[in-house]
């Protein structure tokens, strides 16, 4: 083993530098600064390199992530991004959201050994940039196009992955998408300070210099139908993600001023992308100046939170029912958010929303924790006459996502859904009760993080590469016969 590893011992763990919370609440730019490539090799040397990564183990993925801190550590950097990238086709964007504390980072060795983990989502991060800065990020080349077409609907991460992957073969993929810009969630519903959108963007332009045909402002079931579509192309792959939001059905809910997460999310993102946003510019779903109250404890509420805070809110609150320790969300943004002046309020669940015609206050209860639910995590329960109220102007739901309905949204009865409202797929086949259409990403297995989806549009793209060949095949044995 090189003597560049095994360098925890005498070296600690650094993270690179964060910018300043009186600094960053006064823009969107990302808050975390770039290793330098001293630092990045440092940091890289510190793996042990264990018999057992649990890191890989842990990432949805199975990155090469030992293999890469290597090279990284000994400056070999653009073999670092080649081991990368080979088993992910957005590693700049997973290095910048995945929940690392949760996943790879969470499970390093030597952070359970007291030693602080290796800092891998900066170390990800930093080589893919480098790689990008170089140019050695290159497009998709076919060396045999194949005339068998895939059409793929939605270009979120999942039928992005899936797409590059399928190019790669030599098939003609068309991704259909109901918005004016590729991306899904990477663009509308994740803030810049945590994704700057020129990272997306040049990412589906790659994907576009590659050959794959993109057709945005589409919606299935208005411009075609499901099986309409199907005629088009020899398969099909659903990856449209979950977008309906949970309800609360509490007293007051009818009130104005009260709206859902990706209603408020993709405002205030396309307001940053220079669109025209009349309910942002108009004041409704501008927080400045107001008192915001978030219910949720999801990225997605710390999105929000953080979101207020940038736009100048007199008070940020979020509304949680447990307590810190038991949040969805990832530690890193709760530590983030807190140190940017949102107050967390634990222990609390709304009651009532309060108000004439626009809502005014939160009545929430105060909550304690009983036994441990079906996930693992105590269950709360409402104290009895202990209710109170807290100022708000607007309030946002962060409550989770539903999938949308399908069937009927497609036109296409037939297609099997779960009682969640998910698409059922044959989980080896991952294709759905549809002969050739296949379905991937949280439109299966539920809203869940942007590297599933993009292992979940992988897998898809090995199921419908074996299906469109067996195709292929039997066509050939009608015409020899």
């Amino acid at each position: 083993m090189t003597k560049k590893m095994f360098q925890f011992v005498n070296l600690s763990q650094t993270t690179p530098v964060k910018r300043g919370e009186m600094e960053r609440k006064k823009d969107f730019h990302e808050i975390y600064k770039e290793y330098i490539s001293e630092k990045a090799q440092e940091q890289s040397s510190r793996c042990s390199q264990c018999g057992v990564p649990f890191c890989q183990v842990h990432c949805p993925l199975q990155n090469n992530i030992p293999d890469w801190l290597k090279l990284t550590a000994e400056g070999r950097l653009e073999e670092a991004y080649e081991l990368s990238q080979s088993t992910n086709n957005m590693p700049e964007v997973c290095g910048r959201i995945c929940p690392q504390d949760k996943l790879c980072e969470g499970n390093c060795v030597i952070e359970r050994a007291g030693h602080g983990t290796v800092t891998i989502g900066s170390i990800e991060k930093y080589i893919t940039d480098t790689a990008w800065k170089k140019n050695w990020v290159k497009p998709v080349k076919v060396k045999k196009e194949i005339s068998q077409s895939v059409g793929i609907i939605g270009a979120g991460p999942a039928g992005l992955a899936c797409a590059e992957e399928l190019r790669k073969f030599g098939y003609q993929i068309t991704i259909y998408d109901r918005h004016d810009r590729p991306g899904g969630l990477l663009i509308y519903g994740i803030p810049n300070f945590k994704l700057e959108k020129f990272i997306v963007e040049r990412r589906t332009k790659l994907l576009k210099a590659g050959g794959i045909k993109f057709i945005q402002n589409f919606e299935v079931g208005k411009d075609k139908s499901l099986y309409e579509l199907k005629k088009t192309h020899d398969a099909i792959l659903i990856a449209t993600g979950t977008y309906k939001h949970r309800e609360i059905n509490i007293p007051g809910n009818n009130l104005k001023n009260i709206f859902p997460a990706m209603d408020f999310l993709t405002a205030s993102n396309r307001k940053g992308l220079g669109d025209k946003v009349e309910l942002f510019d108009n004041g409704i779903l501008n927080t400045q100046n107001k008192n915001v109250v978030v219910i949720g404890g999801g990225d997605t509420a710390m999105d929000c939170v953080r979101t207020a805070v940038r736009q100048k809110a007199k008070s940020v609150k979020c509304i949680y029912r447990r307590d810190r320790e038991n949040m969805p969300g990832s530690a890193r943004e709760v530590t983030n958010a807190i140190e940017e002046g949102v107050e967390f309020i634990w222990l609390s669940s709304p009651k009532i929303f309060m108000g004439d015609k626009y809502v005014t206050d939160v009545q929430v209860n105060k909550m304690t924790l009983g036994a441990a639910d079906s996930s693992g995590r105590k269950k709360p329960e409402i104290q009895e006459n202990s209710e109170y109220n807290i100022k708000a102007d607007i309030v946002i739901k962060s409550l989770g996502f539903d999938p949308e309905n399908l069937p009927e949204l497609f036109l296409a009865k037939e297609l099997s859904v779960s009682k969640w409202g998910t698409i059922k797929i044959d989980l080896k086949t991952m294709q759905t009760n549809i002969q050739g259409v296949f379905a991937a990403g949280d439109i299966v297995r539920g809203a869940s993080l942007v590297v599933w989806a993009i292992k979940d549009g992988r897998d898809a793209a090995k199921e419908i590469e074996k299906y469109l060949k067996e195709k292929s095949n039997e066509k050939s044995n009608v015409k020899a016969a």
